[in-house]
């Protein structure tokens, strides 16, 4: 019994020994490979990086590799500090050097005419007539106050949001040059837009709600909100109140 211990243990030792020697010989071997050419030192992909990922947190993803100078790729990053403040493009899988090309700054990846979502926020949309969304002049980064007009029990109309974010607009008219030959300015007696408005709007969902119920149910004005508009003072408008406010 004592014969077959020894036996056993000095063979799980030469197993270890020659796994140690084994490993040795491949580093050897890639380092005679390597021997007398170029080699630069890069970041290869290890486990899978989703669109998105901001450089930041790739630092468990990646590990450097020293290649031979020809098989690098244009762009290819030794250093995560070269990519700060970006995300990846697209999907990233282990073995692909890590290449510049394929990050790029937050704000490139968004759609143009757009603005960013606050966190935590929804987005909805409203399609509108252009006199209802101010002329049609509204673009993404405005802040609009938000009135519903309801027409069940003789009408109210109220002014139920403020300065709410607008993220993207669809349909408005086009800028009209005032120095190109024939073109009317809107001073000049141009012509009013035509067509329909869509207007995304950026707010809690609690709010959204709100918009959701005056678009089915009533009608949807925007008013454009800049910072510093006087928003005090509403109140739920009805026929007999009207009057008053007007007059007030």
């Amino acid at each position: 019994m004592r014969r077959r211990l020894i036996a056993a243990f000095a063979a799980l030792l030469l197993t270890g020994v020659g796994a140690v020697v084994l490993l040795a010989y491949v580093r050897g071997a890639d380092a005679r490979a390597l021997a007398g050419t170029e080699t630069v030192r890069v970041l290869v992909v290890r486990t899978p990086v989703p669109v998105g990922t901001p450089a930041e947190e790739l630092e468990t993803m990646v590990a450097s590799e020293l290649l031979p100078a020809k098989a690098v790729a244009d762009g290819a990053v030794e250093d995560l500090g070269a990519l700060a403040g970006r995300v990846t493009t697209v999907d990233l899988q282990p073995g692909e050097q890590l290449l510049a090309a394929r990050f790029a700054a937050p704000t490139d990846l968004r759609v143009p005419g757009t603005v960013p979502v606050p966190e935590g926020a929804a987005e909805v949309s409203v399609l509108l007539e252009p006199q209802r969304a101010v002329g049609g002049r509204l673009t993404a980064g405005d802040t609009v106050g938000v009135f519903v007009s309801l027409t069940q029990d003789a009408g109210t109309t109220h002014a139920v949001l403020h300065r709410v974010l607008v993220t993207q607009v669809q349909g408005a008219p086009a800028p009209v040059d005032p120095a190109a030959e024939g073109v009317e300015t809107a001073s000049a007696g141009g012509a009013a837009p035509t067509g329909s408005v869509m207007v995304t709007l950026a707010l809690p969902a609690a709010e959204a709600e709100a918009v959701v119920f005056g678009a089915e149910h009533g009608a949807l004005w925007l008013a454009l909100e800049p910072e510093g508009t006087d928003t005090s003072g509403t109140e739920v408008i009805t026929g007999t109140t009207i009057y008053g406010k007007a007059f007030a």
